[in-house]
């Protein structure tokens, strides 16, 4: 889930999901905090890894809304093009940097998949970011969080990982 981390008691986690409800996150025993920190754009060239929440435009290309550069070690997360839930009508492609061009005001990336390509503008406003390992101490109420988990059962879910994301913009993917 996606949200504000509203409490942290013990191994339980209570996180205020974007749609209102809270959800109660049990702490897997191997979990793993990745700070989410900005970096520049110039980061990104071709061979990198990414993952981009964008939009469509009218002349078939997207919009990014936010770039994640992975680390190497997450090279295939995800791999492809399809829908997402960041808003209405986007995207994510996650996939490795095939070209890259400068124009005014954006960067055009062109990332290629095992199913295809696609052509992200990347306008310079747009927050770039990757992750590094993070503290177990920096997990605690208030930050936006990220959380990859496994459901169970009586709305439990077990968390393998979490990204904090107070050391940068605030994500749109936590939004």
């Amino acid at each position: 889930p996606r949200g504000d981390m509203r409490a942290l008691d013990g191994t339980n986690l209570q996180v205020k999901s974007r749609s209102g409800e809270t959800v109660a996150i049990k702490r897997a025993d191997n979990y793993t905090v990745n700070a989410v920190v900005k970096i520049d754009l110039g980061k990104v060239v071709p061979g990198t890894y990414v993952g981009i929440a964008s939009m469509s435009q009218a002349d078939g290309t997207q919009k990014a809304l936010e770039v994640l550069l992975f680390p190497e070690s997450r090279r295939g997360a995800g791999e492809g093009h399809y829908p997402w839930d960041l808003q209405a009508g986007s995207m994510m492609t996650n996939a490795t940097v095939a070209g890259a061009a400068q124009s005014t005001g954006s960067r055009r990336l062109t990332l290629a998949y095992p199913q295809g390509t696609q052509t992200i503008v990347v306008p310079d406003d747009v927050p770039v970011v990757t992750t590094r390992n993070g503290e177990r101490r920096a997990l605690v109420a208030g930050p936006p969080v990220v959380g990859e988990v496994d459901s169970g059962p009586e709305r439990t879910r077990a968390a393998a990982a979490r990204r904090a994301g107070d050391e940068g913009p605030r994500r749109p993917q936590c939004r």
